[in-house]
């Protein structure tokens, strides 16, 4: 089914943020990256996300990412800020700024580390909510934050009028079912692996990691979706497997992302920031063998990868921490 009230796009690339070798953001390569994956098929990007390495940006470079963003897309595709902060007088602040520097779009997680209570959650996306106009996203991801967005919470948050959608990373498809009748919600696969059978049952589209890689196969798969052809949805989502399996199992996502693209020639460095570091050398070939089961993929030709595992080792010590405010 189509969404026509939609404000975020279906095809949502988690873009990583390429690095150079020193762990300072590669501004020419961002922009590279994004005007790829929106040739691609994308028409919405999440920057600093999980994928694009939140944690370890500063807000300055957040909101650059914003602006790059809205520069190179041109009105091709949504721009959403992602990552937003585990303290909520922060992330107020934080995406306040990144509306101002043009998001279309916010994402909120759910506070890390702290755990707070369904009443605590609740209280913080409200917060952030109220404090911008921008419509909202809520991420669940309790592999990462440790607590989940129960069921009763995300009834009750989407009654504000911000709160349009839901990055669901927990799996839970019963859920989805549940909030999906009984809500306006539009919800996005979150897990790579799941994208199709999170379409086949309602979602909007999906936020992926993969699609760093190519977004082409995925809006083969949303608009086969779109038009009810789940034949076709189903072999793209088959031969994406071995892809997604790369990308996602042995490494974090970032990692294998970068130094699959670095591979490709098409960033200049798979530097990401410490405490993430670059494959060790059975975790690179496992990344390998399976690229080589990779085939015919829109816009993934393997023949002329070259991975340089030398290159990716260790991580990056950026001279300005992530917290600098």
């Amino acid at each position: 089914m189509t969404h026509s009230a939609n404000p975020f796009g279906q095809v949502l690339v988690a873009l990583v943020t390429p690095m150079m070798a020193d762990g300072e953001v590669d501004w020419p390569a961002v922009e590279k990256h994004i005007d790829d994956v929106i040739t691609g098929g994308a028409d919405g990007i999440v920057v600093t996300g999980t994928t694009g390495e939140t944690s370890t940006l500063t807000d300055a470079e957040k909101l650059k990412l914003v602006e790059v963003g809205k520069s190179v897309s041109s009105g091709r595709a949504k721009i959403i800020t992602g990552g937003g902060s585990n303290e909520t007088a922060h992330a107020i602040e934080l995406y306040k700024a990144s509306e101002k520097a043009g998001a279309d779009g916010i994402m909120i997680v759910t506070p890390y580390y702290n755990k707070p209570t369904q009443a605590g959650i609740l209280t913080h996306f409200r917060l952030v909510a109220d404090a911008t106009d921008l419509p909202v996203i809520l991420y669940d991801i309790p592999g990462r934050t440790g607590v989940p967005i129960k069921y009763e919470t995300i009834l009750r948050l989407a009654k504000h009028p911000n709160i349009l959608a839901v990055k669901d990373a927990k799996g839970d498809f019963s859920e989805v079912s549940r909030v999906l009748n009984q809500t306006d919600l539009l919800y996005f696969s979150g897990d790579d692996a799941n994208v199709l059978p999170h379409l086949s049952i309602g979602a909007a589209g999906l936020i992926g990691v993969t699609a760093n890689i190519t977004s082409a196969p995925y809006r083969a798969i949303v608009d086969a979706v779109n038009r009810g052809d789940l034949t076709t949805a189903t072999a793209a989502h088959q031969k994406l497997e071995p892809l997604v399996r790369a990308v996602m199992t042995h490494v974090p996502g970032t990692v294998s992302a970068k130094y699959i693209l670095h591979g490709l020639g098409r960033i200049s460095s798979p530097r990401v920031r410490l405490p993430l570091v670059g494959p060790e050398e059975w975790e690179a070939a496992l990344i390998e063998d399976e690229l080589d089961l990779v085939k015919d993929i829109q816009g993934a030709d393997f023949s002329n990868f070259r991975p340089d595992r030398n290159a990716a080792a260790g991580g990056a010590l950026p001279k300005v921490h992530g917290t600098t405010r």
